[in-house]
């Protein structure tokens, strides 16, 4: 499935069909580009005895991550359509209970409340300072306002911050953005575990639309052009610099559905 350029391998694994043996190694295999079935993640959708169901989400590398906005959006029409659950969905997750509501391939979910803002502090990196923003949106991104979209060493800067000391062990992921309007952000993004620009990332999104309007106080929803080309729209109630009723609307398509073969996994 693809959400807005963000795309997943997803199993139904409520009746444990993944082999559990090496799953960071399959994960890993089964993600590679070209040489397997290619993504920026995998989702196993599992039972649970609370919710509609229960997902355990993996970045590219096979390390696993609390959460992905888009991901979540897929991972809920997925359900739907398989019978799992109705068009108001809920699911657990390792940042809490996820809601969403699916309407033909347009999905809006509900996240957790965004915690850890810290707005304009410097950074320092190899060529000298940089100001940053910063929040966790159920994972932790980094925000950086810049002029040009386009004229972004992406990889290069989003590495260094990726892994910079600050945000050991786990690590953040990066995200550029420049403004069109006070409603409208493009964005461009480096993810923790896929370790490389990805078209699109929800949680990213959400992180982008939280300092901009704090920063700047635009209105909700905000508009978000991702790398794909996709439209993400944020919704969220703010109070004092206090996030909640955080909604993230977009596309979430199926592409296909096969069998995998042994090959996928050779080396």
């Amino acid at each position: 499935m693809s959400g807005s350029g963000n795309d997943f391998i997803i199993i139904d694994n409520r009746n444990r069909v993944v082999d559990e043996g090496d799953l960071q190694g399959f994960i890993a295999k089964v993600c590679r580009r070209k040489m397997s079935v290619g993504a920026d993640g995998l989702i196993l959708v599992e039972e649970s005895e609370n919710v509609d169901f229960k997902w355990r989400f993996f970045n590219a590398d096979g390390s696993s991550a609390e959460m992905c906005g888009n991901g979540a959006r897929c991972a809920a029409r997925f359900a739907y359509l398989n019978g799992i659950s109705g068009a108001e969905v809920s699911f657990e997750t390792k940042a809490g209970i996820v809601s969403a509501q699916v309407k033909n391939d347009l999905v809006k979910i509900k996240v957790p409340n965004p915690i850890d803002l810290k707005t304009d502090y410097n950074l320092e990196l190899g060529n000298g300072a940089m100001q940053v923003s910063s929040v966790n949106t159920g994972v932790p991104h980094v925000v950086i306002t810049v002029g040009d979209i386009d004229d972004v060493d992406v990889v290069k800067i989003g590495r260094e911050i990726r892994f910079h000391d600050r945000y050991a062990p786990a690590g953040t992921n990066v995200n550029f953005i420049s403004s069109q309007n006070d409603n409208t952000i493009l964005i461009r993004t480096y993810e923790r575990g896929v370790e490389d620009e990805t078209l699109a990332c929800g949680t990213g999104s959400i992180a982008a639309a939280i300092v901009m309007h704090y920063k700047s106080k635009g209105k909700s929803p905000v508009k978000v052009i991702t790398r794909g080309g996709g439209c993400l729209y944020i919704y969220f109630e703010e109070d004092n610099g206090k996030f909640y009723n955080v909604f993230l609307e977009g596309d979430a398509r199926v592409i296909y559905k096969g069998y995998l073969g042994e090959d996928a996994l050779k080396v």
